[in-house]
């Protein structure tokens, strides 16, 4: 019950932490001109957002690590969560900065945030396959076993890691969705991490779901503010890392399935239309596309957070069971 309520008391920190940074953080970033454009073959309504604040992952990025590292459970796993969402929300924020406030609009090439997502997310594996309990073993859910990918283990891993990374990037496209899905995920596994004794990612996980609740105030419709690649990146980064850490990494294909059916709408749009010259979908990531069959923004993102609700009680009975 005392780490249940260390948990709660976390969340709570961090909510407080993020509402405080909000009317610090987005008075600056309007003086940065730091406005979100808006692609001209996207849903019409969406034109309206074109000038709200991007950028605003920083106050995520600063809550969850300032009530995480000032609550005690310093460890090395805890260093490799903090660099996990630091590492990757730095990447995010240059090219956030490079698009927004330089007004280059390519930002970042894409040869090189892919680089430095995977030295970032090897890094990770690295770790994982030399100092963890569990090596280069994962976790099957389901089957409930054990298989050691040997060899395999770290590319495996950091393949994950850049695919959760921009999976989360392709799931920012609406407001409060990519915050409100992340925040169910993030607390499944607080939750879990505390069940199996892993203190550290418990609070770290925690942090990171009160953030995201308190994101949520001015992220929600109409939002006030974006999180952009700052923030998407770093939360793919953070709960990649947290589930690694777990040896939970095959589970996120279930608790975060809104993140797989994005990336894969992408993934079969693309290949549809080189070979087909035919789209699936009116427009994709798979939010757009429910967006221009007439649904309400507002409706797509409550049944997504609805999925991820199910998805994730989902998660918790497999891995009991």
């Amino acid at each position: 019950m005392e780490q249940h309520m260390q948990i709660i008391i976390t969340i709570v920190i961090s909510f407080v932490i993020t509402l405080i940074l909000g009317p610090i953080s987005i008075p600056v970033l309007i003086r940065l001109k730091a406005g979100q454009s808006i692609r001209d073959e996207g849903p019409k309504s969406h034109k309206a957002k074109a000038g709200t604040p991007t950028m605003g992952g920083i106050m995520i990025i600063a809550a969850a690590l300032i009530t995480s590292l000032s609550a005690g459970n310093v460890n090395n796993d805890l260093i490799i969560l903090v660099f996990s969402i630091s590492a990757f929300g730095i990447l995010g924020f240059i090219d956030d900065f490079i698009k927004v406030v330089l007004k280059r609009n390519l930002g970042l090439r894409v040869y090189q945030k892919l680089f430095f997502q995977v030295v970032f997310a090897t890094t990770i594996a690295v770790y994982q396959a030399k100092v963890s309990a569990f090596g280069t073993n994962i976790y099957i859910p389901i089957l409930n076993e054990y298989w050691d990918f040997g060899v395999y283990y770290v590319p495996f891993i950091a393949f994950f890691v850049v695919c959760m990374v921009n999976s989360v990037n392709l799931t920012d496209g609406l407001d409060g969705l990519a915050s409100g899905v992340t925040l169910l995920v993030s607390l499944f596994f607080s939750l879990m991490a505390l069940s199996l004794g892993f203190m550290s990612t418990a609070v770290f996980c925690g942090a990171l779901t009160g953030a995201c609740l308190g994101f949520l105030n001015f992220n929600a419709h109409p939002a006030k503010v974006f999180m952009g690649d700052t923030g998407s990146m770093a939360l793919g980064g953070a709960i990649a890392a947290a589930a690694i850490l777990m040896n939970l990494t095959l589970i996120i294909p279930i608790v975060g399935g809104i993140y797989l059916v994005e990336s894969l709408s992408v993934l079969l749009q693309v290949i549809s239309y080189k070979t087909r010259r035919k789209r699936i979908f009116k427009m994709s990531p798979l939010h757009h596309h429910f967006e221009l069959s007439g649904w309400k923004e507002t409706k797509v993102v409550g049944v997504f957070w609805g999925a991820t609700l199910i998805l994730c009680i989902i998660g918790r009975i497999i891995l009991i069971y």
